[in-house]
């Protein structure tokens, strides 16, 4: 039984197969709408960074057959084969993707799907539909990225600006279009049609082969969807194409032909809603000159416009809302925490692994997320007035997202496997609440209270710890010295102690900048320490 994916979510792929040779089928359809449907084959900084593994109908395979286009079959609009074990270590992601061809938009599209095949038999599927889109014009559907192991994420993200747009987003080049050839249907490589890995060619659609043993398996038809009502001016038969776009990028097939609507401006020339063909000059103004909305024609005593401004720049199609927010759009999920920048971080939830974070740190949530007070019992508040270490902490159990941040702090996700760290309270963000956590006080003669004390994570886990500015990684030496308000974490292995000032009485009075409390620390080879550029 196939393994339902939801927006976001992501697993190992030898979670749900031992097998490596996958078929990887995408269904997406709507009314009077006609897709592009690729892969990307993207490097560790997820950039299309060796165009012959841009896959697409103009160019099928990648040079070693390790992703092969196969075409629409057994109820799929498009399908690819994958070999995990023949992809060349340079590439770590395949980014599975859909455009619109002309105009339209994904919010117009019947439920479709993103499903793996592996042996015969439909391991996972990834279910999507319009609701969860708008203006999109191209949607990432699913990646499998290598991370350890070969994963799948359901991605389910949408983008504005087609497939020149998605194109330049992963680091590609668009080239120039030529002059349109006769319409080819491009060949199907000799290995798509091995009868055990993929369905052989249909007879009629009505009446669709079964699929062979390793092959994909026919997919239920998709609901029916309604067609939406389309305005009056968008009747026309012309397909429209946005500026800057004429078609396909870097491939030649079938072109759009550009639509200007009746009454508009010659190209370069910007003339809003409602104004005349030709330049656009504001009412009370010269032509050629600008004069703002309701402001005179000209001051008492002044022969020209206000201002004497120039005519208006034309508007960049880059310059579109939707295309300069689409570079803070959310990230693909990594693993259960996903850094989503360099100051927020995404943790992934499941009912049976909560979180502990900083209270307050949550900026935004998606799911079914509860929030609740960590108490840490009256020894642990008693241990946290004493020492400084003491943390106001809350618990998050769910399904779903939950971003976290403090202060616009800069974030990094420490992976502990079976491993140990210690911390100091004000570096940590949040935690796995799996990690086991205890106080640890390293010994200082003269010191109050009789040492200087710190956190310790232990176990399978991940601690997120925060900098103010970018911190430094220092490699533990014969005698290595840090201020004690600057320290963030170290390795168990350092050997920690603690050394005081001549001025350490004057360290209690406010904004006092003297160092009064350093941590020595002392190792052998490949002990470290996480300094930041602040003194808290």
């Amino acid at each position: 039984m196939a393994r339902e994916f939801q927006r976001g979510h992501k697993a190992k792929i030898s979670d749900l197969t031992a097998g490596t040779d996958l078929y990887v089928g995408v269904q997406i359809s709507g009314p009077g709408l006609t897709f592009d449907i690729s892969c990307f084959g993207l490097d560790a900084e997820e950039r299309l960074s060796d165009d012959r593994y841009f896959i697409f109908f103009n160019q099928p395979k990648s040079p070693e057959d390790s992703i092969q286009l196969l075409g629409a079959q057994s109820g799929d609009t498009e399908s690819f084969r994958v070999t995990l074990d023949q992809i060349p270590s340079q590439i770590q992601k395949l980014s599975f993707t859909a455009t619109i061809d002309g105009a339209g938009q994904m919010s117009q599209i019947a439920p479709g799907y993103l499903r793996i095949v592996a042996g015969g038999e439909e391991v996972a599927r990834y279910s999507f539909d319009g609701s969860e889109f708008s203006t999109e014009r191209a949607v990432m559907v699913g990646d499998l990225y290598l991370k350890d192991v070969w994963r799948f994420a359901a991605v389910g993200q949408g983008f504005d600006g087609g497939l020149d747009a998605l194109l330049k987003n992963f680091g590609g080049e668009v080239a120039e279009e030529e002059p349109e050839p006769a319409p080819q249907q491009p060949a199907v490589p000799a290995q798509s049609q091995a009868p055990a890995f993929a369905p052989p060619p249909q007879a009629a659609p009505a009446a669709p082969a079964p699929a062979p043993s390793f092959g994909a398996p026919p997919a239920p038809a998709p609901a029916p969807a309604q067609a939406p009502s389309v305005p009056a001016a968008q009747t026309s038969p012309q397909t429209f194409t946005p500026p800057g776009q004429t078609g396909h990028t870097g491939h030649t097939g079938h072109t759009g032909q550009t639509f200007t609507p009746p009454g508009a401006p010659p190209a370069g020339q910007y003339a809003p809603p409602g104004a005349p063909a030709g330049q656009f000059t504001p009412p009370g103004a010269v032509a050629g000159q600008f004069a703002p909305p309701g402001a005179p024609g000209a001051f008492p005593g002044q022969a020209q416009p206000f201002g004497g401004g120039t005519q208006l720049a034309p508007v960049p199609p880059e310059a579109s809302m939707r295309v300069v927010l689409t570079k803070y759009a959310e990230a693909p999920v990594g693993d259960r925490w996903t850094e989503q920048n360099a100051n927020l971080v995404r943790a992934t939830l499941t009912k049976d692994a909560p979180i502990l974070a900083k209270q307050g740190s949550m900026v935004a949530y998606q799911g079914d997320i509860d929030f609740a007070h960590k108490g840490s019992g009256l020894l642990g508040k008693l241990t946290g007035a004493l020492t400084g270490q003491g943390m106001s902490l809350m618990r998050c159990t769910g399904n779903g997202e939950v971003f976290l941040a403090d202060e616009a702090s800069r974030v990094f996700v420490i992976r502990l496997q079976g491993e140990q760290l210690y911390t100091s309270a004000q570096g940590v963000l949040a935690f796995d609440e799996s990690l086991d956590t205890e106080v640890r006080r390293i010994e200082g003669a003269g010191l109050p209270g009789g040492g200087f004390f710190s956190m310790l994570f232990s176990g399978t886990g991940a601690v997120v710890v925060k900098t103010r500015g970018v911190p430094v990684v220092l490699p533990v030496g014969a005698a290595t010295y840090v201020d004690g308000n600057a320290v963030i974490a170290w390795s168990a292995g350092a050997q920690a102690v603690t050394t005081t000032s001549l001025r350490l009485r004057r360290s209690g009075y406010a904004r006092q900048t003297t160092e009064a409390v350093n941590l020595q620390f002392r190792g052998a080879p490949g002990n470290f320490v996480v300094v930041q550029p602040f003194e808290v």
